[in-house]
């Protein structure tokens, strides 16, 4: 008897929720996956956050061909000189010399840390901290997710979403993202403040710009290290190639993961020489990854990172953006929010968003909620989306909105 890859997926992959989306798709390309019988979804969400050049981007694929020629793994991180991972961190170092009204105390960003993920950046950029500072105390944000494993679950800002895994590290503090009163929670015994530019699982939540200026000066006064996590805004999300440099700021640290890869697997924490240069003694080998910065990934980064610049996408973003907003409008949509392909659309309730999803999906467009804001839709197509393309998506909603 035949068992279908449906029944397999069921009793052998381990399953997240009760009601995986499970659609089984064959193929993708561009902003369209497909499944077995041939029928095209839009991606509107990018594989959260991830597709951000579209899938299998000819350039992103020629990258990872021209890699698997040369070599795949050789050795653990940081021992060999390895062509892929040295172009990535010097370009990426170059999207960071940036001059800002509000500049970092140590400098320009220049050294980057490659993982695997973009949960093992914040994993590295919380042992960074600490041992920059010698200090133990972390601030992040209510609504905040920044991933899954022990520490960085540690900084999330939602109880129900930790409190089964609990003990998880003491002296995290909690601060409402855009609330210039919560700043007074920073002091001289904060190693770090932990921070999405723009608010992700809460439902894209964008700031003043005067609270990110103001977090900054904070920082800067007590002697605390500012770590944006752009995984989600980066990489020309939200119409800059970084989100903050629409703030007049500058980090100490900068996370990245998510669209970083082109689809492969990466991440990264970046900071300058000053601060990455204590990983290196007391103790020996203080951060240690075997797969981080994979020349494969990093290889096919590169050319993400290319295209990105090169095609112009974070500046067409914004007007896809304003695209979304004009069309999306309806009785049953109360707001949307964000920037650039960063949107939320929010409904009255979960079971109205959820309905609307799924009816959504059976047309061919693929959208979903957020982790801490259950009555918001995604919105976050590849950047490579086009206008027509925009205006079929928007059409479907608003038509699901209408029945």
């Amino acid at each position: 008897m035949h068992i279908s890859h449906r029944q397999h997926f069921f009793d052998h992959l381990a399953q997240t929720s009760d009601f995986p989306l499970a659609l089984e798709i064959e193929k993708a390309e561009g902003v369209y996956m497909y499944g077995l019988d041939g029928k095209s979804y839009m991606d509107l969400i990018s594989g959260i956050g991830v597709s951000n050049v579209g899938h299998r981007h000819p350039k992103v694929l020629e990258a990872i061909h021209a890699q698997l020629d040369k070599h795949m793994h050789l050795l653990v991180y940081g021992e060999y000189v390895q062509s892929a991972q040295v172009q990535l961190a010097k370009a990426l170092a170059d999207t960071l010399h940036l001059e800002a009204p509000n500049p970092s105390p140590f400098g320009l960003i220049d050294n980057v840390y490659f993982t695997n993920s973009g949960t093992e950046a914040v994993e590295g950029a919380m042992k960074l901290a600490k041992r920059f500072t010698k200090r133990r105390e972390f601030v992040s944000c209510y609504n905040a997710y920044h991933g899954a494993t022990q520490g960085a679950l540690s900084l999330a800002g939602a109880e129900f979403f930790k409190r089964n895994f609990r003990p998880l590290l003491p002296g995290v503090k909690h601060i409402q993202h855009g609330y210039l009163p919560d700043l007074e929670k920073i002091t001289d015994q904060t190693a770090a403040v932990i921070i999405e530019v723009i608010g992700g699982e809460s439902g894209v939540r964008v700031p003043d710009d005067c609270y990110l200026v103001a977090l900054r000066r904070k920082c800067t006064e007590t002697g605390t290290l500012l770590i944006l996590d752009e995984i989600q805004t980066g990489f020309g999300r939200t119409g800059s190639f970084w989100a903050f440099e629409q703030y007049g700021i500058y980090p100490d640290m900068l996370l990245s993961a998510k669209g970083m890869g082109g689809g492969m697997p990466i991440g990264a924490f970046m900071a300058s020489q000053q601060i990455m240069k204590v990983l290196k003694t007391n103790p020996i080998l203080g951060h240690i990854t075997t797969f981080g910065g994979h020349p494969v990934s990093c290889a096919a980064s590169l050319a993400a990172l290319r295209v990105t610049v090169d095609e112009q996408l974070a500046q067409a973003a914004i007007e896809k953006g304003e695209l979304f907003k004009s069309l999306l409008i309806h009785p049953e949509i109360k707001e949307i929010r964000g920037k650039g392909l960063m949107l939320a659309a929010e409904m009255a309730s979960f079971d109205k968003l959820k309905a609307t999803i799924d009816r959504c999906i059976e047309l061919g467009v693929v959208t979903d909620w957020f982790l801490f804001c259950d009555n918001s839709m995604r919105i976050a197509p590849p950047l490579t989306i086009t206008e027509d393309q925009i205006r079929e998506a928007c059409a479907t909603i608003i038509n699901v909105l209408n029945s």
